[in-house]
């Protein structure tokens, strides 16, 4: 299997059409700092050039699959210097024209959540939490959180995790349902990776032509998202205490 890194992400591509993109700042447990989401998107945009592209596998750290906004980025959104819908990681991930599956074996938090519900596919780990932390900082859920969560998770248990902001151990999920596996975390990379060499056996018109169907729901609802999270950061990102609620609950 050819691997090669821009950065902090790594590409691993295998005979069968599985293009593996491993999220690997251990310093910075993939958190979504602005030169780290460059890496990402680097990497994505590689992988969409192979011509026998047919599943795309997303994956992080054992521990941590994506701690979500780093500092920096926070700090950018707070001071006004970045506007939220200017992100266009979510676009991006949204838009692969191939099914894509998040093996989110570790933590996913804010904004690392978000990475698993653009996938078509997600897997997560009983041992791992799972939680939307932007109402901890003192602002409203961004990157299409507000539509994609209600739309893959029951509504009732994405509306708790977004006002109360309290993460949710994986194994939560085996009752309420949404996600496609939760496995122990040992398990999660193996399985995602069955998945997609099972997927990969398929031809490519046929897989290309399913997920532009299958997809778009997810694609609608986080372009109906961004006016909104834009109205509702206007009005949150301005309040006084905004930078001063980040530094002191930020955790990295």
């Amino acid at each position: 299997m050819a691997v090669e890194s821009i950065g902090r992400v790594n590409l691993a591509r295998s005979d069968d059409g599985v293009a593996i993109v491993e999220m690997a700042d251990h310093e910075g447990r993939n958190a979504l700092s602005p030169s780290f989401v460059a890496d990402l998107l680097a990497v994505i945009e590689r992988a969409l050039q192979w011509a026998d592209l047919k599943v795309v596998v997303l994956t992080g750290l054992p521990e941590v699959f994506c701690a979500g906004a780093s500092r920096e980025a926070l700090e950018e959104v707070a001071s006004g210097r970045v506007v939220p819908s200017d992100l266009e990681l979510g676009r991006v991930l949204l838009d692969v024209r191939v099914p894509v599956i998040a093996a989110m074996e570790g933590h996913a938090i804010g904004g690392g959540l978000a990475l698993g519900l653009y996938a078509d596919v997600t897997l997560v780990a009983r041992e791992s939490r799972y939680g939307c932390s932007f109402m901890n900082l003192g602002f409203t859920p961004g990157m299409g959180v507000t539509r994609l969560l209600p739309l893959v998770l029951p509504s009732a248990v994405a509306h708790e995790m977004m006002y109360a902001g309290e993460p949710l151990k994986g194994s939560h999920f085996e009752v309420v349902g949404g996600f496609n596996h939760v496995l122990p975390r040992a398990r999660v990379r193996s399985r995602a990776l069955d998945v997609a060499a099972r997927i990969a056996e398929k031809p490519a018109v046929a897989l290309t032509s399913l997920k532009r169907v299958l997809a778009a729901p997810k694609r609608q609802a986080f372009e109906a998202s961004r006016a909104d999270e834009a109205l509702l950061h206007a009005i949150t990102l301005s309040q006084p205490d905004i930078a001063r609620r980040i530094e002191d609950q930020y955790v990295g």
